[in-house]
């Protein structure tokens, strides 16, 4: 059987288009897969980590990130060392301690200007309202942790001893201070605080904070982590992972964007009531960009080095580690 003229036409036709297209359709090139690990659970207080994932600012940046949940067995610093996690969130203690310890880790972002590490107490005892305050106040302090540095910093800027206040070892129950047995708990204040707050306002009872950065003791929280293999083998890789999680906290933060971004943490966060998500946020937001004039990631240098002279004085860490060196920041990439 014989083929017409006009067939062969199509078809050569068909061959061109295909050709062309062939050769001039851009190739996608791979996402490049990352893996950043988180300092404890999804919450709100991670909330532009979860919607740099959950919103495509890391897929627009040509990467495939995944977000990992954290806890003390998985520490971001460790898995960095390890070369489980290429990110990661740290406290500036955590830093501090590896540096001592010979980790090769460096500092791209500070999340938190404040830390939500802070005391919660009732408002029918007398406000703190100078240190001296605290004298004769029952304390919580989770004995070995963050806050009992910085409490006993505090005590020792006024010049109070353990004869002067009554110190608790404290634990994941809240029943001591529900109870009235110990007045001054610690909390993170975008987190616990919010759930003790709003249980005592359904009782009738108001609540103060004591925010020891009031007070000149500014102990970093959550900072962004890589390794400096990571900086001198992939810098772009570095700056372009940086510029995406940022921007997604930019976005975060933004009080007009709060029904998406809550929208985002609940896929991650089921237990947690909507309306006490809605407060977390919002305490979030004070901590992360108190001034809207705070660029997010911005790394305040002297409270990092007040964190590394406070750990040497209570004899965290063997010697000075040079803090300063190893604080990269968003406009040093």
């Amino acid at each position: 059987m014989s083929v017409k003229p006009w067939v062969y036409r199509q078809w050569s036709a068909a061959i061109l288009v295909i050709f062309v297209l062939f050769c001039v359709s851009p190739v996608r090139a791979e996402a490049i897969k990352l893996n950043y690990r988180l300092k404890w659970l999804f919450n709100t207080s991670v909330a532009g980590d979860i919607l740099a994932a959950d919103q495509g600012y890391f897929k627009a940046a040509g990467l495939d990130v995944t977000v990992k949940e954290g806890s003390p067995e998985k520490n971001a610093i460790n898995e960095l060392e390890l070369g489980y996690a290429d990110f990661g969130v740290a406290s500036a203690d955590q830093v501090i301690r590896a540096l001592d310890k010979g980790a090769d880790v460096v500092v791209l972002a500070q999340l938190f200007q404040v830390n939500p590490m802070q005391w919660i107490y009732r408002a029918d005892r007398p406000e703190i309202k100078m240190l001296e305050d605290l004298k004769g106040r029952h304390i919580g302090i989770t004995f070995g942790g963050n806050d009992e540095t910085i409490m006993r910093t505090l005590l020792a800027r006024a010049g109070l001893g353990e004869k002067d206040v009554r110190l608790s070892g404290v634990r994941f129950d809240f029943t001591p201070f529900l109870k009235k047995k110990v007045d001054v708990w610690p909390v993170y204040k975008n987190s616990q605080g919010v759930i003790l707050a709003d249980q005592l306002s359904r009782e009738g009872e108001a609540v103060y904070f004591f925010n020891p950065s009031q007070f000149g003791v500014n102990f970093v929280a959550n900072s962004i982590v890589t390794s400096g293999k990571m900086i001198q083998t992939h810098p772009e890789r570095v700056k372009i992972f940086l510029k995406a999680l940022l921007s997604a906290w930019e976005a975060a933060m933004d009080p007009l964007n709060e029904a998406q971004v809550l929208a985002s943490v609940k896929k991650k966060d089921t237990q947690t009531p909507d309306d006490i998500q809605q407060k977390q946020l919002a305490a979030t937001r004070q901590l992360i960009k108190p001034d809207k004039g705070i660029r997010i990631g911005v790394i305040d240098v002297g409270a990092w080095k007040q964190t590394e002279t406070i750990m040497l004085n209570e004899h965290q860490i063997k010697g000075p580690v040079g803090i300063a060196s190893r604080l990269i920041g968003p406009e040093g990439l």
